[in-house]
This record gives structure tokens, C-alpha cells and sequence, in this order.
């Protein structure tokens, strides 16, 4: 069952990041919402944290160039990698941007229902992270009960055990 919502977790969020990411990047998917977040990316690279510390701007271009390609990067992992590690870390990344991108909407002043997307999806990323959490645990212990399952049924044939109950049951003859 577990598996089953990592799995659609997984793909879900694949496809909504490949998507998003895919409207930072080009005006095809629809040109209105590329030249509104063409405009909101020249407000979060203003506020972007590294820049006052490091004294270094930020090109709005860049910025929305590299979070759309990081979550299109990310969403295509997620939805098509099968390997666990790759998969972990693509979401890894993910939870990071979307804590960047909640800051950047509160350092901007946007009201809460600009903010909420960015909230909704860092905890549906961060469910994901524990419900696979869960499952490699349960895996393990499964594992390590099958271990000593085993090893204790080698104690019972080793060729000692055997040999002191065939001399028991010789006795009793």
C-alpha cells in the first residue's frame, strides 16, 4: 500500500514540476502566465538571500531560467527515474526551492494566497520524503527479522544440535 502512494506521489509531483518549470522557461504553454512570472522573478531576484550578503545581483532571467530548469530536472526524475538515490535527492532539491520560493514570496510582501502553493507543495515533498522513509525502514526490519529467522534455524540443524539429539533419541531406544 505504501508503495502505491510513493509510487503516485512520485508521478504526481513529477509532472506538476515538469509543468511549472516548463512555463518558467518558454511562453508556449501559455504566454500570459510566462510574462507574469517573467515579472515576479525581476521582484525575487531583488530579495534573493545571497545577494545583500555576497553583494552580488542576480539576473531575473537566470533566476527563472535556473529554478524552471531545476524543476523540470527534478519533476522528470521523479516521474521517470527508477533509482531510489535519484529520486531522493531530486526531492531533496525540490523541498530546498520550495523553502527559497516561500521566502521569496514573503520578502516580497505577496499575500498568503500567492504564498500557499509553495507551502502545499513543501509538505506534500516532505510526505513523500517520510513515506519513503517508512518504507525503507519496514524493508529493513523485515530483512533483519528474516536474518535472525534464519540464523536460528541453522542453530537448530547445525551438525552439533543434531548430533546430541540423535544420541537422545538413541538412549531413549
Amino acid at each position: 500500500m505504501a508503495s502505491i502512494v510513493l509510487k503516485s506521489l512520485s508521478v504526481l509531483l513529477g509532472i506538476f514540476f515538469i509543468f511549472v518549470g516548463a512555463t518558467k522557461l518558454t511562453p508556449k504553454i501559455s504566454k500570459e502566465l510566462h510574462k507574469d512570472l517573467r515579472k515576479e522573478f525581476a521582484r525575487y531576484s531583488k530579495v534573493f538571500p545571497l545577494s545583500q550578503t555576497l553583494e552580488f545581483k542576480i539576473p531575473s532571467k537566470w533566476y527563472r531560467r535556473t529554478v524552471g530548469g531545476l524543476e523540470v530536472l527534478c519533476g522528470f526524475c521523479l516521474t521517470f527515474i527508477p533509482s531510489k538515490r535519484i529520486k531522493q535527492a531530486a526531492n531533496l532539491v525540490l523541498v530546498i526551492m520550495m523553502l527559497f520560493a516561500t521566502y521569496n514570496h514573503w520578502m516580497v510582501g505577496d499575500k498568503f494566497e500567492r504564498l500557499a502553493p509553495s507551502l502545499v507543495f513543501f509538505f506534500m515533498l516532505t510526505c513523500r520524503m517520510i513515506v519513503e522513509y517508512q518504507i525503507k525502514r519496514k524493508e529493513k526490519q523485515d530483512k533483519n527479522k528474516a536474518s535472525s529467522n534464519d540464523s536460528a534455524k541453522n542453530a537448530d540443524t547445525s551438525p552439533a544440535a543434531t548430533s546430541v539429539s540423535n544420541t537422545k533419541s538413541k538412549k531413549a531406544d
